[in-house]
């Protein structure tokens, strides 16, 4: 673990570039996260996995994606099935409580499914987020529901679903980016809710599950907790907050570096991350020359960071030993859609 850097990278196409391969191998980022630009066929996906991990010198480095259902799904058909947002499970969970939870443990299990095969081992899901009228719509039906008790009431069996099929769980996008005016891939928003009604809603889920492995932060302002740094960069929202009130020991992420929510250049954006107290930083485009100051930027993963990361892949051996048992796999594919049948 003390030989990487506490980086996770993009790349931008289909197979690694020469310069990427380079890259990788002088760096040796932590993780790889994959994007809709590197999806072609089954074979080229567990090809690309494979080439990451024998490149930077580690068959558990962890490779990412961020396979929600609805908007948020890099792999689709006919790779994966098309799935539905967050939002169609909540509606479900309305009708019938326990069929809500069931969906929600079925879908992440088939996106797991999916995934592992693939040699994809983490997804960033489940969305935590709770939104509330009037904001953005970045959020919007990827969230389970605006009711906060039922967002980490799913948001537990999604974790659970991809745990049950040995797929490592990203919450997100902690403290809350739900009250969010603005997508913070163009801007930065600014949440000027009081701290007892962010306490009561946005922080809820997030400490209902503060004992699963990873995290992924907001690029969000908190005007009455930090003014002047998102989540992401502000050492108070990390210690305070995320650390303290909501109780998160897990291993840490940045959201993705390059979003316009961010400002400085990369290397500067990387050392605030880190003097946050983020345990790793992402970064997803796959621009060679922003990736090269963000790894200047990037310190070995070591010490706690480095800890947490190994508790983390522990994780994945929390699997239900059914991983490539079809016909289990179909049943649970029943199951979801019977469930999405009933409200449709």
């Amino acid at each position: 673990m003390s030989e990487s850097k506490a980086m996770i990278v993009g790349c931008s196409g289909l197979s690694l570039t020469d310069a990427e391969v380079a890259f990788v191998r002088r760096e040796r980022p932590w993780g790889l996260i994959l994007f809709a630009r590197n999806i072609g066929t089954t074979d080229q996906i567990k090809a690309l996995t494979a080439d990451f991990r024998e490149i930077a010198g580690r068959a558990d480095a962890p490779v990412f994606i961020d396979q929600e259902g609805g908007r948020v799904q890099r792999i689709r058909e006919p790779i994966a099935s098309r799935y539905p947002p967050g939002a169609a499970i909540g509606d479900v969970y309305r009708r019938d409580a326990e069929a809500g939870l069931r969906a929600a443990r079925s879908l992440s299990r088939l996106h797991a499914a999916d995934l592992l095969p693939l040699g994809v081992n983490a997804d960033c899901l489940p969305v935590l987020d709770v939104p509330v009228n009037g904001a953005h719509d970045v959020i919007g039906d990827r969230a389970y529901s605006s009711d906060p008790g039922v967002v980490a009431a799913l948001g537990m069996q999604a974790a659970i679903g991809l745990l049950d099929g040995g797929v490592l769980p990203v919450i997100k996008h902690i403290p809350g980016h739900g009250r969010a005016g603005a997508d913070s891939h163009l801007e930065l928003p600014v949440v000027d809710a009081p701290l007892d009604a962010l306490r009561e809603c946005d922080f809820a889920p997030f400490r209902a599950l503060n004992s699963m492995p990873m995290a992924m932060t907001a690029h969000v302002i908190y005007s009455k907790i930090d003014p002047d740094r998102p989540a992401t960069t502000s050492p108070k929202v990390i210690d305070e907050i995320i650390r303290g009130e909501i109780g998160f020991d897990g291993l840490l992420m940045s959201d993705d570096v390059s979003m316009r929510a961010l400002s400085g250049d990369f290397a500067s954006r990387t050392e605030s991350v880190f003097g946050a107290g983020c345990d790793l930083v992402l970064h997803c485009n796959g621009d060679m020359e922003e990736m090269q100051a963000v790894a200047s930027g990037t310190p070995v993963l070591d010490g706690l960071a480095a800890s947490r990361a190994q508790k983390a892949l522990q994780r994945l051996g929390e699997h239900d030993d059914r991983l490539e048992d079809a016909v289990f796999i179909a049943a649970k594919r029943d199951e979801l859609n019977e469930l999405l049948a009933a409200v449709a």
